[in-house]
């Protein structure tokens, strides 16, 4: 007896991955990093790491609730919406700067988009750069850890590099583990790398698009400067935070293994442009939206066409 086929759309390859447990791996592997910015920056920061992730879930309870959506809060994606936005902050802005900013990554970024996967732009980013154009000078105040001799804001690694004089003063070690000014997130590059090796062993991020991006302003860095200068630079800034946890947002990178080379190596081209070339030692943040932009283009060429796919005449 001839059995009838069942005809079903894709996806046919099944995975038990949810976004409720890749987004929960992406907070363990943020973790160490928030650690290491409480110990290293104080209470303050784990405020403001607070004041971001309860206003990122709060303003997406309330507007699914006011419009009438399924309210999705535990798929995790808003907590991590909002870690990354604290992490990208000093510890030196007012408290409701990150209120503001969790209520535009959520709002205007994710929300009225479609909620996630519709955003083009990665949300946390997306605030950071609001709030820095709106109020550059206290979102450029870097402070220094609690472990440094002085006990104001000082020049973050990026700036000293940036003035070739002073490459001498930034020191491998501090870089490493995190003992300079910069951001809650970024500058304990020990922890950003154990995340990300825990996203790699996971299988939640691929490795084409942080490779890529930290690999080409180790290049282009080393051709410029030298072999010292380019370890220094990919171990300053928010690189990789950028380049381990944003750049690989999945609503936001390309969908096709050469479309993420693609993505990490103009990530990094923009970053080394900015960096050696502008006034504006940072880039990363500027190099991600960009990239963010150009999504839709890259998938359009590197996307494979469906077996049998007539083109439309016309």
């Amino acid at each position: 007896m001839q059995k009838n086929l069942i005809i079903t759309t894709s996806p046919h390859l099944r995975d038990r991955a949810t976004t409720a447990s890749i987004m929960r791996d992406v907070c363990i592997a943020l973790a160490p990093a928030g650690i290491a910015g409480i110990v290293f920056f104080g209470a303050r920061a784990a405020v403001l790491i607070a004041l971001s992730v309860i206003t990122c879930v709060l303003a997406e309870f309330l507007y699914q609730k006011l419009t009438g959506q399924k309210v999705t809060v535990g798929d995790w994606s808003a907590v991590v919406t909002g870690l990354l936005l604290a992490y990208n902050m000093p510890t030196t802005v007012p408290w409701w700067m990150a209120v503001v900013g969790g209520v535009i990554a959520i709002l205007l970024v994710k929300q009225l988009f479609g909620g996630i996967g519709s955003n083009f732009m990665n949300p946390a980013l997306t605030a950071r750069a609001v709030l820095f154009v709106s109020w550059g000078g206290v979102m450029g105040a870097y402070p220094i850890t609690r472990f440094m001799e002085d006990t104001a804001s000082g020049a973050t690694p990026l700036a000293l590099l940036a003035a070739k004089e002073t490459v001498g003063d930034v020191q491998l070690w501090d870089l490493f583990i995190g003992n300079c000014a910069g951001v809650i997130g970024e500058t304990c590059k020990a922890a950003l790398l154990l995340g990300g090796i825990y996203l790699l062993v996971r299988k939640v991020i691929d490795w084409r698009i942080p490779c890529g991006m930290i690999g080409i302003v180790f290049i282009c860095y080393l051709i410029y400067g030298g072999f010292n200068l380019a370890l220094k630079e990919i171990l300053s800034g928010a690189l990789m935070l950028g380049a381990i946890f944003m750049a690989t947002d999945y609503a936001t990178s390309p969908q096709t293994n050469l479309g993420r080379i693609i993505m990490g190596v103009g990530c990094g081209l923009i970053v080394f442009v900015i960096r050696a070339f502008a006034n504006y030692p940072e880039g990363t943040s500027f190099a991600i939206l960009f990239m963010n932009v150009m999504t839709p283009l890259i998938d359009r060429y590197t996307v494979p066409k469906y077996f049998g796919e007539v083109k439309k005449n016309g």
